[in-house]
C-alpha cells in the first residue's frame, strides 16, 4: 500500500502509511536500537578519557597493549576517539555503519576473549554486536 501511494503521488496517502509504519513493532524497535548505538559509543568513547564510569584499560589485553606503539593508555584514547565518531556515523547513516560497529565489537570480544576473567564482558558485547547486526537489517528497511 505504501508503494502505492508513493507511485501515484498522493501525498496525503504517504503521510497517512507512513504514521502507520511509525506505529508498527518493528519502526519502533529500528529507533530503540538507533539511538541505542548512537549514545553508548559516544558514552563510552568519551568516557575513554575520563574514567567516570569505569578504568577502560584494565579491558585491554596486555598482548594487544604490546603491539601499541604508544602504550596502552594511548590506545584506549584512540579507541575512544573511534567509538565517538562511530556513535555519530550511526547517527547519520546507520544502514551502513551499524556493521562497521558489529565488526568493532568482534575486535572487543577477541580482545576481551584473550584477557582472562572477562568472559562475561564478552558474551555482553557478543550481544551488542547481535543489536548492532539488528539494526543494520532494520536500517535497510526504516533508516539511510
Amino acid at each position: 500500500m505504501m508503494t502505492q501511494s508513493m507511485t501515484s503521488g498522493a501525498e496525503g496517502a504517504f503521510a497517512h502509511d507512513r504514521s502507520l509504519v511509525k506505529a508498527t513493532p518493528a519502526y519502533q524497535a529500528y529507533q530503540i536500537l538507533h539511538v541505542a548505538f548512537v549514545v553508548a559509543p559516544i558514552l563510552a568513547g568519551l568516557d575513554k578519557f575520563f574514567h567516570l564510569m569505569v578504568n577502560w584499560d584494565m579491558y585491554l589485553a596486555p598482548a594487544i597493549a604490546s603491539l601499541s606503539p604508544i602504550g596502552g593508555h594511548g590506545l584506549m584514547l584512540v579507541v575512544g576517539v573511534i567509538e565517538i565518531a562511530a556513535g555519530i556515523l550511526v547517527a547519520v547513516k546507520p544502514r551502513i555503519f551499524s556493521y562497521v560497529v558489529a565488526a568493532w565489537l568482534l575486535l572487543i570480544i577477541i580482545n576481551l576473549l584473550i584477557l582472562p576473567g572477562y568472559f562475561d564482558v564478552a558474551l555482553r558485547d557478543f550481544g551488542l554486536l547481535l543489536g548492532a547486526l539488528a539494526l543494520a537489517r532494520l536500517s535497510r528497511e526504516f533508516g539511510s
